[in-house]
């Protein structure tokens, strides 16, 4: 449970202090003297004390008194909901390092398989998205359930310098935005606009961001503040750590091949930000950042050291648990035992020590 107006949460100190009040009226209450000739009588006469009668009415208005605080907070819950869409975006890191050989016949074509065959595996309900990000991030397809489109757009990837990781999840949020007025679009680097409001805790959009990088953020934005942005907006992202830890020498026939789609338009040669020619590519995964990402967001992080691994992370991805959460308020059930109690203090009260 979240809470709107946190701070009339403070009202609930009340409770105690009014416990205190009522102890103290109590012990300076004098008791009635009276003369009576035998004690036996007046043991006879008092009746049985009933002490829960005299302290329910005072127990009630306080429960019901603490029920209206809650209710000024207005407390609120997240209901998971079944979504009628769903929508993937899938950013692909596009940096020369995925033109290694660790996994044959390169990092970057053994990714796009394992890409098409996951788009080849989602229902007519699903639309996905594809993200490129080499240097900077870009939107290489708009959310589809085309399949042939999405598949276009996928063989015509081919790498860029450098690896920008926090760029990729701020260019995924606004393509989630293109379609989903709900979700604000980000925010740049160096930006003075004001971010939205956060989501409550546990509340999710229908959309899931998949970021699939063989690297350490070296350009733009910082991953954990990108993550951030996706937080507030409900946005979990997975991310993938791809590649193995032993250094490898480029495909030379790696970044030749270009398409209508590519926004780094074949990038030519092996210089610069991930490697080069004669050193080999050996640059590891920053495991613990892409970790917290996931974890910041609510998704969860996978490592591929090869093409079956890769397979299998897509496999496991958790599309068909995509439901839309939706933020519903429950004051007006606080207010209604508040109520409710408070005025069934005040009859029993009345009805057991009636006014003279």
């Amino acid at each position: 449970m979240d809470w709107l107006w946190p701070g009339f949460l403070l009202l609930l100190l009340l409770v105690p202090a009014l416990i205190g009040v009522y102890i103290i009226i109590l012990r300076r209450r004098r008791p009635v003297a009276a003369r009576y000739s035998s004690l036996a009588l007046v043991r006879a006469a008092a009746p049985r004390p009933r002490w829960w009668r005299r302290h329910l009415p005072f127990a009630l208005f306080l429960t019901g008194l603490a029920s209206l605080v809650i209710a000024m907070g207005r407390p609120v819950t997240v209901v998971s909901v079944p979504a009628g869409k769903t929508t993937i975006i899938l950013a692909i890191d596009v940096s020369r390092s995925m033109c290694a050989t660790d996994i044959a016949p390169n990092r970057l074509e053994a990714a796009k398989a394992a890409a098409l065959s996951f788009i080849r595996q989602q229902d007519q309900n699903t639309q996905i998205s594809i993200v490129a990000f080499a240097g900077f991030a870009e939107i290489v397809q708009t959310a589809t359930s085309d399949q042939d489109l999405l598949a276009a757009a996928v063989k015509s990837l081919t790498t860029a310098r450098r690896t920008a990781i926090g760029q990729a999840i701020l260019k995924s949020i606004d393509a989630i935005a293109e379609i989903d007025t709900s979700v604000a679009r980000s925010i740049p680097l160096f930006s003075s606009q004001e971010p939205p409001i956060p989501v409550a805790a546990g509340a999710y959009a229908p959309a899931i961001i998949v970021v699939l990088t063989d690297g350490v953020n070296n350009a733009g934005m910082e991953p954990l503040e990108a993550a951030q942005q996706a937080a507030d907006r409900g946005l979990r992202v997975y991310t993938i750590g791809y590649g193995t830890d032993a250094g490898s020498d480029p495909d030379p026939e790696c970044n030749r091949v270009g398409g209508a789609n590519d926004p780094f338009g074949g990038g030519g040669g092996f210089f610069g930000g991930g490697g080069g020619f004669g050193g080999g590519f050996n640059r590891g995964i920053d495991q613990a950042t892409l970790t917290t990402v996931a974890e910041m967001t609510g998704g969860e992080y996978y490592a591929a050291s090869s093409a079956d691994e890769l397979n299998t992370v897509f496999e496991q991805l958790p599309t068909y648990l995509i439901t839309k959460h939706e933020t519903t308020e429950v004051s007006v059930a606080f207010t209604a035992v508040g109520a409710l109690l408070a005025g069934l203090a005040v009859l029993l009260a009345l009805y057991w020590n009636p006014l003279p």
